[in-house]
């Protein structure tokens, strides 16, 4: 009996996250989220397939994941260790390998990997703390631990540990801060963070700009430098949305 009552508290557990955490299913009842919610539908036939995978029942917990992941686009590992209050939003394209360990609270956005690097045996996938938040497209590669509290800009490409409260963005993924503060709330805005590396780049290309019309104006060759393209900030509404 406590395994059903387990069971039913995970189920009530993964309802009210994505009622919390998605916009689309405020007031929206249990049932519709159940029957129409592809990240939720996975997510519950995923731990039905861990409790069979852990019960020792062969061929079912494979056969569970893979119709879930024919249904939904959602590909859970039966044997990856999923917490409680987990919310998946949209799920096309994710993928949570075998050895993945994913916390409490966390939130992955549609096309997510938590994936392995190589043919390494043992410990491969990522392992997430509590409340971590993924952006879409996000890639998690190998055997890494991303801290407590820890967000995933969209596309990142993670292959070394992320620190508790930190943010990453980029390929590879490096630490940000925005306006010299930590990117706060799984509803924060994935796709526009900043990426101290470009902005690096773009300020060295503005210093040569400025260093070849001084050349120029030392040569008395006002035509050197020119043609080329100048980068400048995205101004107005980026096409990315938002």
């Amino acid at each position: 009996m406590s395994g059903w009552k387990r069971a039913v508290s995970e189920v009530r557990a993964d309802v009210c996250a994505a009622r919390d955490r998605d916009p689309a299913a405020q007031g929206v009842s249990t049932v519709e989220i159940l029957s129409s919610w592809a990240g939720v539908q996975a997510l519950l036939a995923h731990r039905a397939a861990h409790a069979l995978l852990r019960a020792g029942v062969p061929v079912a917990p494979r056969v569970i994941a893979y119709v879930t992941r024919v249904v939904t686009g959602v590909e859970i590992h039966p044997a990856a260790v999923i917490g409680r209050e987990f919310f998946i939003d949209h799920g096309a394209g994710v993928v949570i390998g075998e050895t993945a360990v994913v916390g409490d609270r966390v939130t992955l956005y549609q096309g997510v990997t938590l994936g392995g690097t190589g043919f390494q045996r043992g410990k491969r996938h990522p392992t997430l703390g509590d409340d971590v938040t993924v952006g879409s497209g996000a890639k998690l590669l190998g055997p890494i631990a991303i801290g407590d509290g820890a967000k995933v800009g969209a596309n990142t490409v993670v292959v070394e540990d992320v620190p508790p409260g930190a943010t990453v963005v980029g390929n590879p993924g490096h630490l940000v801060r925005v306006e010299g503060r930590r990117v706060e709330g799984p509803d924060a805005d994935w796709i526009h963070l900043p990426d101290p590396i470009a902005e690096a780049i773009k300020s060295l290309s503005g210093r040569l700009a400025d260093v070849e019309r001084r050349l120029a104006e030392l040569d008395g060759n006002g035509a050197a430098g020119e043609g080329q393209a100048e980068i400048s900030p995205r101004t107005g509404r980026s096409p990315a949305g938002g």
